[in-house]
């Protein structure tokens, strides 16, 4: 078979058990490594190609991992960048340090894996979607020649499909309670979780931690490993946008990707090249230039609109303190988040930022309950909050006109997919 378009590679991809849209029907052992192993084996083992450097954690993955490659790429050096999920576009998720891949590429990368994988079983079973996902990514860099790809895991660490890599180093984000019917009730079980990405004699370098316990297992691993572990608050000293490295050297960043927390993402990226020999100063401008989907994106409409797909307490709330910064009034918030989430948390903190709030379904990718965030809002409400449930976009995004001023800025959160159905509603229709 010869694909003739992405959106047939995708289909083809899609056509397998998708977990990242499961359901209850799931068991440890649908995640196998070996399964992965088997199939890169039957395509010449691509991951082999090019230089990996692997990026887990329960928040910033994606943005610190855009940081590395933007970077790297700023060095002249061609770099993969592998993430998950897309906000609006499937290309989203393979790129070289951000761009999109040529269809060229896409479709030859799509016929490979097809004629290796289309009657693939292992032990019975099939490959799942995400493995296709991952084994696509390898192919990819390898067509394009990279010569370092950044990878983010998709879930976990120990049993993800990016783990069968020989990365040349590990980087792992801030560790908070998620996917814990999976990972584990617990900050140290999850830690656990992520901290099997660390690999023997290479060097791993750790973001800051807002509990002891996932930094204690992280050192513990890496001890067993005999990895050196780079703990960002040991060798940067970050003061709001200045940063003051171990090295004598200091950066005041002005980032495109605005907050706090992006400063932190970038200080941890610029820790890693710094210690793996691949740093100049004249990438700072490159670094700060560097955006991400759904990361406190600002999109054209006809208010002020912010995209961000913050979907934890702790990222909520640091999203919430960014967003003050530009909107001091309490503006309009779309919220919408999927199942699994601590909505509790997020909504008491949406309720103390906003007066008007609008509840939206964030697609239909993942399983959602709308009506309960709707209610869990009302139960909280305080005089003078308008609250309503509207479930389409265009609803969410035409009430958002109808009760903001001009200037008043409008923030979508509480899930990347919500924030690709605000973005391909905006892009599909004429707004006045």
């Amino acid at each position: 078979m010869s694909f003739k378009t992405f959106d047939q590679v995708v289909a083809f991809m899609e056509g397998h058990t998708n977990l990242e849209k499961k359901t209850d029907s799931y068991n440890k052992r649908t995640y196998r490594l070996d399964r992965v192993q088997a199939m890169l084996d039957a395509m010449g083992n691509p991951q082999n190609s090019f230089k990996a450097i692997h990026v887990a954690g329960s928040k910033g993955k994606g943005s610190t991992s855009s940081f590395i490659a933007a970077g790297l790429s700023a060095l002249g050096y061609k770099c993969g960048l592998y993430m998950s999920p897309h906000v609006s576009d499937y290309r989203e998720r393979f790129t070289i340090a951000g761009a999109f891949i040529e269809d060229s590429i896409l479709l030859q990368a799509g016929d490979v894996l097809y004629s290796h994988m289309s009657d693939f079983t292992y032990l019975g079973e099939r490959p799942t979607t995400f493995e296709l996902y991952t084994c696509y990514a390898f192919l990819l860099f390898k067509l394009c020649n990279c010569d370092y790809a950044v990878v983010e895991t998709g879930l976990g660490g120990r049993l993800d499909a990016t783990n069968v890599l020989n990365s040349i180093a590990s980087v792992l984000t801030v560790i908070e309670l998620e996917h814990t019917d999976i990972l584990g009730q617990t900050i140290s079980a999850i830690a656990t979780e992520k901290s099997k990405i660390i690999k023997n004699n290479k060097p791993v370098f750790v973001g800051k931690q807002l509990y002891p316990e996932a930094l204690d297992v992280f050192k513990k691993e890496a001890l067993e490993c005999n990895s050196p572990l780079y703990y960002i608050e040991d060798y940067v000293k970050i003061d709001n946008t200045k940063l003051s490295f171990y090295d004598g050297s200091t950066y005041n960043l002005n980032l495109c990707m605005c907050g706090s927390v992006q400063i932190q993402n970038c200080a941890l990226a610029i820790l890693v090249l710094k210690k793996l020999g691949l740093f100049k100063d004249t990438i700072i401008k490159a670094l700060e230039a560097n955006t991400l989907p759904g990361r406190m994106e600002k999109v054209e409409f006809v208010r002020p609109l912010y995209l961000d797909g913050a979907h934890t307490e702790n990222s909520l709330k640091s999203l919430l303190q960014t967003f003050k910064t530009i909107q001091p009034e309490k503006g309009l918030c779309i919220f919408g988040c999927v199942s699994g989430k601590n909505a509790d948390a997020m909504t008491s903190l949406i309720i103390d930022s906003f007066d008007k709030i609008v509840v939206c379904r964030p697609g239909t990718f993942k399983k959602s309950n709308i009506q309960e965030l709707f209610e869990l809002l009302n139960k909280k409400k305080k005089p003078n909050q308008e609250i309503v449930l509207l479930p389409e976009a265009k609803d969410a995004l035409q009430y958002a006109v109808e009760h903001t001023k001009e200037d008043e800025a409008v923030l979508c959160c509480g899930s990347f997919y919500l924030a690709g159905e605000i973005k391909a509603e905006i892009k599909g229709a004429l707004w006045h």
